[in-house]
């Protein structure tokens, strides 16, 4: 068995630069030689210039750490090297793969990110490095997917030749509050000697400590029910705003009543989209069914979650039916297009689902959204958007949609962009009850 390279002096590669592998590199930076890989040049060019359009990290912390000067800083150095050739990796001994991994349109899970980084990694793996991966998986992905192109490319096997450790990320995009260091990381090792190693370098940086799992399978299973318990927990309470609004009952002022038990978790209605929570269970799911189980909750759960989109657009052109406005060709400004509230990321926003329909209802739908960028919006979704509140023209819709609760967003009054007899539809609750017309 190789001995682990990286017991005394590690140099870190961090493969994806995005919402999870920057600040991860960054904070490794401020202890660590780094090196930062990405295959798209702009990301890296913006990186250099010492922005960050994902808003995760400040222009005064890339400029601490970003180096120019060496592909791979020495080992006796700290900072960061951010680059798109794969030679810049070859000196590391500790490779973390952070890439996305998303699901097709039929929802099934695609791990082409994660084979193609582990590719990338093989290519420059040498005896005795540590490959760790902190993308969300199935249980057993890493040893039974990943594991098997590393020992492909590289010509080494695992546990002989190089180790392997499992993280998973626990970023919350837009949360200032909960930051990379300031949440527990679990971590795991193909190998006890390995596992002491990933969980010593992950210590080293996380001030709120770190949970070491018994094997890389328990890592990857705890990260997929995280955010399947969420799932669940939030299409329960989507379907119980679905029952209180046939029965005329205000969901939310009945979720504050039930709050005031003390073991009452406090979820709330809404969309949801993300990279996370919309997506994990799925990859659960596959796994329970490739083993024979059919998981009845889990995609019972994502069923009703994935239908609110539509289940907002049909409650929005009743409210303009009652008031006696032509559906056809409406105006309905739907304000926001981020998955999430205060956030750029817009990757699997279920806001679209929204857009569609109610385009579906033959409305003329535009977006607004001070968070999103335009060209990101218009690549992603072939839609066009106003950037900016201010040149939103007044007295102009029949109906205003509130999709996400920016905090532009709550400090204005909708009422101002309606036409006479326009509605406000409010789906997540920003406004008070005498404004909207309609709400979760």
């Amino acid at each position: 068995m190789s001995t682990i390279n990286a017991q005394k002096s590690p140099k870190i590669a961090v493969i994806g630069l995005g919402y999870v592998g920057l600040p991860l590199a960054v904070e490794f930076a401020k202890h660590y030689p780094v090196a930062g890989f990405d295959i798209k040049q702009p990301r890296i060019d913006e990186l250099n210039a010492w922005r960050d359009s994902t808003l995760e990290t400040e222009e005064q912390e890339l400029k601490s750490c970003i180096t120019r000067d060496n592909p791979l800083p020495k080992a006796d150095t700290k900072g960061l090297f951010v680059t798109t050739n794969l030679q810049d990796l070859a000196e590391a001994n500790i490779y973390i793969v952070t890439v996305p991994t998303p699901t097709d349109k039929n929802n099934r899970p695609d791990l082409t990110p994660l084979v193609k980084a582990s590719e990338t990694v093989g290519k420059v793996l040498k005896e005795g490095d540590i490959v760790i991966y902190e993308s969300t998986v199935y249980p057993g992905a890493t040893e039974e997917d990943c594991v098997p192109v590393l020992e492909k490319v590289s010509g080494l096997k695992m546990n002989e030749g190089f180790f392997v450790g499992y993280s998973p990320e626990r970023i919350n995009p837009g949360d200032k509050l909960h930051t990379v260091t300031k949440i527990k990381k679990v971590t795991s090792g193909s190998t006890p000697e390995s596992a002491a190693v990933v969980n010593g370098l992950y210590l080293s940086i996380i001030e709120a400590g770190t949970h070491l799992a018994p094997s890389i399978k328990v890592a990857e299973a705890a990260k997929v029910i995280e955010n399947s318990q969420r799932d669940i927990n939030i299409a329960f309470v989507n379907e119980l705003a679905r029952i209180f609004n046939r029965m005329g009952i205000d969901t939310l002022d009945v979720l504050e009543a039930a709050a005031t038990k003390w073991n009452f978790l406090p979820f709330k209605p809404g969309l949801v989209g993300g990279h996370c929570i919309g997506v994990d269970p799925y990859y659960l799911a596959q796994k329970a069914q490739e083993v024979g189980y059919n998981p009845e909750i889990i995609l019972a759960g994502r069923r009703l979650n994935d239908d609110m989109g539509a289940y907002v657009a049909s409650e929005t052109v009743k409210l303009l039916i009652r008031n006696d406005c032509h559906i056809k060709n409406a105006k309905v400004l739907v304000l926001g297009i981020t998955f999430k509230e205060n956030c750029p990321d817009i990757r699997n926003s279920r806001v679209i689902d929204i857009i569609k329909e109610l385009q579906e209802y033959g409305c003329a739908v535009e977006i607004a959204d001070p968070w999103a960028s335009p060209k990101e919006v218009m690549h992603e979704y072939g839609l066009p958007m106003i950037h900016s509140t201010e040149t939103i023209e007044n007295n102009s819709y029949q109906a205003v949609v509130a999709a996400v609760g920016h905090n532009e967003f709550k400090a204005l009054d909708p009422r101002q962009w309606l036409t006479k007899d326009g509605i406000i539809y409010d789906v997540k609750g920003i406004y008070d009850r005498n404004i909207s017309d309609g709400r979760l």
